[in-house]
């Protein structure tokens, strides 16, 4: 370790030490906002609501947000399998509820503490994990270098490391590759990462590929699916997942256009934060559409003509009754949103060029013809219209957007192969 590096970790650790009063405040602002659950904010400084489990090693998989967490859902089914006791945490409100319906037996949710010492090692001193699992390129200083302190083994697993944040690591290569050292393995996802990774100063990297595509697809209750499938019978289903601000203009607009030659048309907006639901539900009567919210109770009746679904873990329902799927943070510069559960559930697909957080599950989809890529908004109009009028190319998309993402798979077998070292040995602790 470098003395400039030291120096700089120790000074970020010290801060946060001194500033662990504005960490309290900045939760409590969280939570006027909605962004944090009040019941479990104290989570968020390392105090648990669970016990630890008793008479099994523990392993802790950590995932940022929704995305990140689901793609854990696979391996954390293979450790319960093995015996193994797991916890899951995260730091989104939406990943939590999420996870309370997706986790096995023998899996707990806590959100993870913030990077401040004195919760990490409270957290730690709790949970007292054999083993940790990092997803993705959430890597905290105060967390990893506790847990150096510790010996307590430490795995990236679905690494990621985009061209940006590589740049931007570069300005400072001393503090990550301090950070990356501590990590016994690093698992990415393409070679791109793990090049970016080993750049970096990560001494030992694999490509394992991404977690997500083996991800089971997100589920709907039957009931559900049959009701809302009788409501909308006869009607084309424009969905639009995942939405940002700024891009609901642009898919309102379209299917406001789409409308004058598909008059039964239900255009569904379900946008990325669910709270946002009103807001666009003023959106559309500015624009001259009727719409319902679905967190008010609303249905989609035959003068519906847009469904704003702002509730939380539903959008497997609404791929199922998709005749065509927007996958949103891609006409504003957000990096696009996931489009492996729209291509899993069989629908085709559009998105924007704002894609590089999912460059190249975006690239296999579009290679196919599995997914149309389209410039701006207006694009995007013509785009529905077209499409919406070609059941056979709709068709064709959507079965090669789904053997694309088939043909990706089998990450989750290459991890576990990958990770065996770390876990044969709390294997033996069972016996």
């Amino acid at each position: 370790m470098s003395g400039r590096a030291a120096l700089l970790l120790g000074l970020y650790r010290g801060t946060l030490t001194v500033l662990e009063p504005a960490a309290a405040g900045l939760l409590a602002w969280r939570q006027r906002r909605g962004k944090e659950d009040p019941q479990r904010i104290g989570e968020r400084r390392g105090f648990a609501t669970r016990s630890r489990p008793e008479g099994a090693p523990l392993a802790w998989l950590h995932g940022a947000s929704v995305g990140e967490t689901l793609g854990l859902v696979p391996i954390v089914e293979r450790l319960t399998q093995r015996g193994l006791a797991v916890l899951v945490t995260s730091g989104t409100r939406t990943s939590a509820e999420l996870l309370a319906r997706r986790l096995p037996a023998g899996a707990a949710h806590q959100f993870v503490p913030l990077d401040v010492p004195r919760y990490v090692r409270r957290f730690l001193d709790h949970w007292r994990p054999d083993l940790v699992l990092l997803a993705e390129s959430d890597i905290w200083p105060s967390t990893v270098t506790e847990l150096s302190r510790r010996g307590i083994p430490l795995l990236l697993v679905n690494g990621r490391m985009s061209e940006r944040s590589y740049r931007r690591w570069q300005r400072a290569p001393n503090v990550i590759g301090i950070l990356l050292e501590r990590f016994a393995l690093c698992l990415a996802q393409t070679q791109a990462d793990g090049e970016r990774l080993a750049g970096l100063g990560a001494p030992r990297v694999e490509v394992a590929g991404n977690l997500k595509f083996d991800a089971a697809p997100p589920p709907a209750d039957p009931r559900v699916l049959a009701q809302l499938s009788g409501l909308v019978a006869g009607r084309p289903v424009f969905v639009c997942a995942s939405t940002h601000p700024g891009e609901e203009e642009l898919v309102l607009a379209a299917a406001q256009a789409a409308r004058v030659r598909y008059p039964k048309l239900l255009t569904v907006v379900a946008p990325r934060h669910p709270r946002r639901g009103p807001e666009i539900a003023a959106l559309a009567g500015r624009a001259g559409l009727r719409a319902a919210l679905r967190s008010q109770g609303a249905l989609p009746e035959p003068g519906t003509e847009v469904y704003i679904a702002d509730t939380i873990g539903e959008l497997g329902l609404f791929y199922r009754l998709a005749s065509l799927v927007f996958v949103g943070g891609s006409l504003v510069p957000r990096g696009g949103q996931n489009p492996i559960e729209p291509a899993k559930l069989g629908a085709a697909i559009v998105h924007g060029p704002h894609v590089h957080n999912f460059a190249d599950v975006y690239a296999a989809i579009d290679r196919t013809g599995g997914a149309r890529p389209v410039p701006d908004g207006d694009a995007l109009r013509d785009a529905v219209i077209e499409l919406l009028g070609n059941g056979a190319l709709i068709r064709d998309m959507a079965r090669a957007a789904g053997a694309a993402v088939e043909g990706l798979g089998g990450a989750t077998e290459r991890t576990l192969a990958a990770i065996e070292p770390y876990l044969a040995p709390l294997q033996a602790e069972l016996r």
